[in-house]
């Protein structure tokens, strides 16, 4: 009966080394397959890779001239040009981001520039609109909004409607306009749009408070925290890589950017119901209504002090095939 049972056991043995050898060679099949696949895909965004070995990722070059406004980075100063060394690279090898923006901002640029103009704002702070949200219409977690970020307070300080029903910070155009406004403000207490850049991140009173304290004048003197820190250099990096998109890797035809749909204005001044309704008897749905009009917060507009209100409607044959 012993014999037995030992011929078993090792009759076992056999068996579990023919699996345990079968699963080896299972996964050495599939780590191969997967290796195969991983240089595919390195092929198909990199030609020129033929092994593992020839993939690369390459440090940038520091440009030896920068300005932000005309104002040039004081770029000799070692830990400045750390820093923008840093956003450079960052900006660079986030390479699905930086196309998005790209496209955005053929999209929405020409609708920035001007009202820019318009104030004698310098065109480098439409970068500002990028770093703050992408140029997208979000919500931070402190409760600023929109495409510049603007707080409650200070949109309702400068004539912007808050409310359940609309809030103008998602109107393109006129939270430019308070964004200028601001900019002013704070180049006319710092005296340079360095700062006045900083300011629009971190605050007049922050900045000013900041500079008082470490007694200096330069935002590139402060020691500052991490955001704001960070803040104006990653406006000059992404000046920079838009300026010279090729140079960064960057490569797209006009074909591949977003273009602004042409609207004419609908003037409203009574109160709307239902903007589905509304939007159907313009022939669109009310997705659309409100991707040109994300300033309309409720599918309904009160309207009880019967106010004026221009509701973009887009051009005929954009939404149709």
């Amino acid at each position: 009966m012993r014999k037995i049972k030992n011929g078993f056991a090792f009759l076992g043995l056999i068996f579990l080394g023919i699996l345990l050898m079968n699963a080896v060679q299972q996964d050495k099949a599939l780590t191969a397959e997967t290796e195969k696949e991983t240089m595919e895909m390195k092929s198909v965004t990199n030609p020129e890779v033929k092994d593992g070995n020839d993939y690369n990722v390459y440090a940038l070059e520091v440009p030896a001239i920068l300005d932000f406004a005309g104002e040039e980075v004081p770029l000799h100063l070692p830990d400045i040009k750390e820093r923008m060394d840093r956003e450079l690279l960052v900006n660079t090898y986030w390479q699905s981001n930086g196309l998005l923006l790209f496209k955005r901002a053929n999209k929405y640029f020409p609708i920035i520039e001007p009202i820019l103009e318009e104030y004698g704002v310098p065109n480098d702070f439409k970068y500002l609109a990028v770093i703050e949200s992408g140029l997208q219409n979000v919500t931070s977690p402190a409760g600023a909004r929109g495409f510049w970020q603007i707080m409650k307070t200070t949109g309702r300080e400068n004539g912007l409607e808050i409310n359940s029903n609309v809030d103008e910070r998602y109107h393109l155009e006129k939270a430019t306009h308070v964004a200028c406004k601001y900019l002013l403000e704070a180049k006319k207490k710092f005296g340079n749009w360095t700062s006045a850049a900083a300011a629009y991140n971190a605050g007049n009173a922050g900045i000013g408070r900041r500079m008082e304290k470490q007694q200096v004048d330069s935002y590139y003197d402060l020691l500052l925290g991490q955001e704001t820190g960070r803040y104006l250099f990653r406006v000059i990096a992404l000046k920079e890589i838009f300026t010279n998109a090729k140079k960064y890797g960057f490569n797209f035809d006009e074909k591949h950017l977003y273009t602004h749909i042409p609207t004419y204005k609908v003037e409203v001044d009574t109160a709307v119901t239902n903007f589905a309704s509304f939007a159907k008897g313009f022939g669109i749905n009310y997705k659309i209504l409100k991707i040109h009009n994300p300033w309309l917060r409720e599918n309904k507009l009160n309207n009880k002090s019967r106010k004026k209100y221009k509701i973009a409607i887009p051009e005929k044959g954009y939404y149709t095939k």
